[in-house]
């Protein structure tokens, strides 16, 4: 089958530069799917992206469907004729409605008996039929929230389209596109470049716009070149490093087609600022990148990337330092200005603001948060007051002038100006630490005094929304309540701190007078422990191990990790599958006999047999052993040791006939295996972990 390279491209009005990549990939997937779907055989799919365009080129793409063979079965062949031969009405009327007549139909042999039927290839579609539709179908797919109309079209898109290439070889396939009648021509740099230019073919796509259009197609190429040239840049003027976050270098190749980075300067003075607030006022609102020395510390110089080759970069310099300096100078106010006032004169600042409208305002949380806070220090060790204190004061940032102008800096400024008040070093960072991990993979709080009040302010939510009846659901989830409940894990575990679900959602619990909820402890404890399936899921871990530890439901985060690692540690061993199908078996053979009525005392002198003798025996021997290590909780050297227990079980149940006439016998067996099954419920119930055969 003869192949061909295709291209298609959208040339648009200024795309959104946080979307622009998303889309590329939406529209290229969407092609990629409409080709597998139509069976059409293609080669290398590559992306194209930028500010003005949207672009696909397949590679070595088949010039038609391939021919599909067509079976259609019809009436059994003793219903399709008549005792003389003849066709019957039954057959008549399937090759009738084939189009057909008898004679072009064929039997078929089954074992059911013989089957008229219907024989025939039907011819695959021409590529340059089904590339319109194909086309069209992924942009209507595209992720686009809002859609927009322009002048006279009907035809909606996330911005105005002005141009269209629909390419196949160096053929131009002539069917409209977005309302528009495509064609082999581009259109090159708004500045340098503001005229048509011919695409020959699609392999010349991306050269065509280089050498000619002043456009850098290729988005990844783009992203490199960027970062490469303001890394080299701040290297070379300034004998420093640029800092280049993913999401702005991400944010910056959208928003240019040819890029050139250039180095700025601002007035030393700025540095008396928090280095985040310069930060922010730089990335957040005129898209640069900060520098800092050798030392890490931020230099006063910014790199920013044009969108051209300016004969006179120095004016395009100094246009930029003009526009960063009333930024950086409101910076610098609010600085100045928010450090008059002493933040715990702003607590009573936070009555006014609603938290949530049955939960109170941010005054009220913050008196429940500090009172949890203070017991959460307590458990864990560090210093109730201190907690208490930095909980008071966690949200009075919030009302500063640079946190309500820059919203990203909240905690950090809470920070700085704690230190200004001459509060304790760790209250200070505590009003950090507070919402620390901000997302998946971020730091966790250093201090205990941090730790306790971001699990505080975290629980204090969780158990305010469930209590009211107001939780995550589908999508929704308003308070972040899931990466809340992960914050906490990752808190407890990750610094292995000794608290219990349930005894602090009890905690929180008590500090609500408004809660309809009943049991709002327990089922918030139920959903947090829920998310232990994802996080483990991340990390590699079956659910089956999750669901194995989850079953005996163990409240105490630090514990439930522990119990999920010797799990999945003994889920390696040779052992695992015969003794999790053991154990499968005497969880179905005592609850069939009566479950938790059954007692876990051995007579030993009603064991019998010898089978039973040596389980019994091994049993006790494993219990002493076993017992400290669960006592110090360590699992995992536990379960290794009970593993051990495989060779006299499979015997037990090969020689010993649990279910003797004798009761006494009877009932003696079966509270031996409900001895040996509780020694390894003492971990997790892991009858649920797959077995053998």
């Amino acid at each position: 089958m003869a192949t061909q390279d295709f291209l298609v491209e959208l040339g648009t009005e200024e795309l959104p530069p946080k979307a622009l990549k998303t889309l590329s990939d939406a529209f290229t997937q969407g092609i990629v799917k409409g080709l597998e779907e139509a069976g059409i055989e293609f080669g290398k799919v590559e992306s194209f992206a930028a500010p003005r365009r949207l672009a696909v080129r397949v590679r070595d793409l088949a010039d038609a469907q391939p021919d599909k063979p067509v079976e259609k079965r019809g009436p059994a062949v003793k219903a399709a004729f008549d005792d003389a031969g003849n066709p019957t009405r039954a057959l008549t009327g399937f090759a009738t409605s084939l189009g057909i007549t008898p004679d072009q139909l064929d039997t078929l042999e089954t074992e059911k008996g013989a089957w008229v039927v219907y024989r025939t290839v039907e011819q695959g579609r021409p590529t340059v039929e089904l590339m319109p539709e194909l086309v069209e179908q992924s942009l209507a797919a595209l992720p686009i929230p809002k859609r927009m109309r322009w002048g006279a079209h009907r035809t909606e898109f996330v911005r105005p389209v002005h141009w269209a290439i629909l390419l196949y070889g160096n053929t131009v396939i002539d069917a409209p596109i977005m309302g528009l009648k495509p064609g082999n021509t581009t259109r090159g740099h708004r500045f340098h470049c503001p005229k048509p230019l011919i695409v020959p073919t699609p392999s010349d796509y991306e050269v065509v716009l280089k050498q000619e259009g002043y456009v850098l197609a290729d988005f990844a190429e783009r992203r490199e070149q960027i970062r490469k040239g303001v890394a080299a840049l701040a290297e070379k003027e300034a004998g420093g490093k640029a800092v280049i976050d993913e999401d702005l270098l991400d944010e910056v190749t959208a928003l240019n087609e040819w890029p050139v980075p250039l180095m700025g300067r601002f007035e030393e003075r700025f540095l008396e600022v928090p280095a985040e607030a310069l930060i922010s006022s730089m990335e957040e609102h005129q898209k640069y990148f900060h520098v800092v020395g050798k030392d890490g510390k931020i230099l006063p110089l910014f790199i920013t990337v044009a969108n051209l080759e300016s004969k006179d970069p120095a004016q395009v310099i100094a246009g930029n330092e003009k526009v960063i300096r009333p930024r950086l100078s409101d910076a610098a106010f609010f600085y100045e200005t928010d450090r008059k006032s002493r933040l715990e004169d702003r607590i009573e600042s936070l009555k006014p603001i609603v938290f949530q409208e049955k939960l109170g305002s941010l005054y009220d949380k913050s008196v429940r948060v500090a009172a949890l806070a203070k017991k959460i220090a307590d458990a864990i060790g560090s210093d109730p007051a201190l907690a208490e204190r930095a909980a008071m004061l966690a949200k009075t940032d919030l009302v500063t002038e640079m946190v309500l102008e820059f919203t990203d800096l909240q905690g950090i400024m809470g920070q700085y100006y704690a230190a200004n008040d001459g509060e304790h070093e760790d209250v200070a960072r505590a009003l950090n630490e507070q919402y620390m991990p901000r997302f998946a993979g971020d730091s966790l709080p250093t201090t205990l005094t941090g730790c306790a009040v971001a699990i505080a302010d975290r629980i204090d939510s969780l158990v305010g929304l469930f209590g009211i009846n107001q939780p995550p659901s589908g999508t929704r989830d308003p308070f972040a309540l899931r990466r809340a409940s992960l914050g906490v894990l990752r808190i407890i575990i990750e610094r292995e701190l000794p608290l219990d679900l349930q005894t602090l959602c009890e905690w929180a619990e008590q500090n609500f007078t408004v809660l309809t909820e009943q049991q709002t402890a327990s089922t918030v404890v139920d959903y947090m422990l829920e998310r232990f399936r994802a996080h483990y899921e991340e990390q590699g871990i079956g659910a089956e191990v999750y669901l194995a530890v989850h079953a005996r439901r163990p409240t105490r985060p630090l514990d439930f990790d522990r119990r999920v690692k010797a799990v999945e540690a003994f889920r390696q061993l040779p052992e695992a599958q015969a003794l999790a199908g053991a154990n499968k078996r005497v969880s179905n053979i005592l609850t069939k006999q009566g479950g938790d009525s059954i007692g876990e005392t051995v007579d030993p002198s009603l064991l019998q047999d010898a089978g039973e003798k040596t389980l019994a025996a091994q049993v006790d021997e494993q219990a002493r052993k076993v017992l400290p290590m669960f006592e110090k909780g360590d699992y995992a050297s536990a379960l290794s040791s009970l593993a051990s227990l495989r060779e006299p079980v499979d015997t037990f149940f090969d020689e010993v006939m649990v279910m003797a006439e004798d009761d006494a016998v009877r009932n003696n067996r079966l509270a031996l295996l409900n001895r040996l099954r509780n020694l390894f419920l003492r971990v997790a119930d892991i009858s649920l972990l797959p077995t053998a055969g």
